[in-house]
């Protein structure tokens, strides 16, 4: 018997999804997957399961928690999520919580979609402002943590945080630098993400909205 449950949107679409995933699974945390296809926002199913109508939710052991951000706190409580020192940590919680905050002009112009590519499309100015600031965020902490991820050899909370951004950037094929690239292989090569995406892309066809497979 597990010792709770993770509800989280279809693989397909469901950045936040991700990062609860995740982190979850990083900290090999023995719950039931809960899995709701999305209709373009937040669904009667998920509305009437979780207490704030969003994904990923997490129950475990008594514990409710029902934001991303959260999640990966309390995952790191169970496995070590951040830097053990106190400056790189905090650098790492706060290019967490930019990526949380912010960055609306890439999530709306480049929405997350595992199986597609749309290269060179939506390369809005506000878009590219975006992924100038994230490629600066991660050529920073790469070149201060020697890589590979972001804040050393193992994949990280701010690594979780930034993983949407990066399936996000395999679909749209922004123009990038090679440091981003390379990290981005790193990311997408990791066994959890290999994962991610194969079940992704074995989700039924029915699951699949227009508006995300053929976009404007």
């Amino acid at each position: 018997m597990s010792d709770g449950r993770l509800i989280i949107g279809n693989k397909r679409y469901s950045s936040w999804s991700l990062r609860g995933w995740l982190a979850v699974h990083l900290a090999r945390l023995d719950v039931e997957e809960v899995v709701f296809p999305l209709a373009g926002g937040s669904t009667p199913a998920i509305k009437e399961a979780t207490p704030s109508g969003t994904v990923p939710y997490l129950e475990h052991h008594g514990a409710r928690i029902w934001e991303s951000l959260s999640i990966i706190e309390y995952c790191s409580e169970h496995v070590a999520l951040w830097p053990m020192a106190p400056v790189p940590r905090a650098m790492a919680r706060s290019v967490a919580a930019e990526m949380h905050a912010g960055f609306r002009e890439l999530r709306m112009a480049m929405p997350f979609n595992i199986g597609r590519e749309f290269p060179g499309q939506r390369r809005t100015p506000g878009a590219l402002a975006d992924i100038a600031r994230i490629e600066a965020i991660w050529a920073e902490c790469l070149e201060i943590s020697g890589g590979p991820f972001l804040f050393g050899l193992d994949m990280s909370g701010a690594d979780i945080m930034f993983a949407p951004v990066v399936c996000r950037f395999l679909t749209w094929q922004p123009e990038l630098s090679a440091t981003s690239l390379r990290y981005m292989e790193q990311v997408r090569g990791h066994a959890l993400m290999r994962r991610w995406y194969d079940e992704a892309l074995a989700e039924p066809e029915s699951w699949q909205l227009d508006k995300f497979e053929n976009p404007a």
